[in-house]
């Protein structure tokens, strides 16, 4: 009689199994409403093994937003460096369309990112990111030849940019929530060509010295 040995996880398989079973769960049934014991389960494994790697649940929940908030920087970061020519349009668009893909194909790691992030360890991971993105997002503003109004100081005009890319992220934040709610159908086509003629023709409106 032959008997098939389990193969042996390593330490980094181990974990991000853990946190596969545990954004499983948490998408499902929230944060509050999880428990070890469900992700143990979920996960095959027994609670003690979790432990082995996260000393609480919160702190897995923090390492689950880490985990997805950095792989989404790193998607925008990569969709902008990719475009040859320095149009802080194109460059946008690619920016806008690396989020929105993100959404579309984890629209569970999403959720949880925009809907759970509701203890401090948690939401400050999320924070991290937000500030990165409107970052990202200010430097593209910068590029664009308008980005400079009459005799403002270069103080002035990064003021005003990073607060434009505060609310341009604010913007897309909830137009990515409003699409992944419940509006599957539309495509992200769609979605992104919207997103972009909200943005850049008010920006370019203001590069041409259009004010209220």
């Amino acid at each position: 009689m032959t008997t098939t040995r389990r193969k042996r996880l390593t330490a980094e398989a181990r974990r991000s199994a853990i946190l596969d079973a545990a954004l499983e769960v948490f998408a499902k049934r929230g944060y509050y409403a999880s428990s070890i014991d469900d992700i143990a389960r979920t996960a095959g494994i027994s609670k003690a093994l979790i432990y082995e790697h996260f000393n609480s649940k919160q702190a897995l929940h923090a390492d689950l937003i880490d985990v997805h908030a950095s792989e989404l920087f790193r998607r925008i970061g990569d969709a902008v460096e990719a475009v040859d020519v320095m149009s802080g349009a194109e460059r946008l668009e690619a920016g806008l369309d690396a989020y929105f893909a993100f959404v579309e194909e984890h629209r569970d790691a999403w959720r949880i990112l925009t809907r759970q992030a509701l203890d401090p360890e948690s939401a400050e991971a999320l924070d991290r990111i937000t500030v990165q993105v409107t970052a990202v997002v200010a430097a593209l503003m910068a590029q664009d030849p308008g980005a400079q109004i009459g005799d403002e100081s270069p103080e002035e005009r990064d003021r005003r940019l990073e607060l434009l890319a505060q609310m341009l992220v604010g913007a897309v934040q909830s137009i990515a929530n409003w699409w992944a709610a419940d509006r599957r159908d539309i495509p992200r086509a769609w979605i992104r060509q919207n997103a972009m003629e909200f943005a850049w023709l008010g920006l370019e409106r203001l590069g041409q010295g259009t004010r209220w």
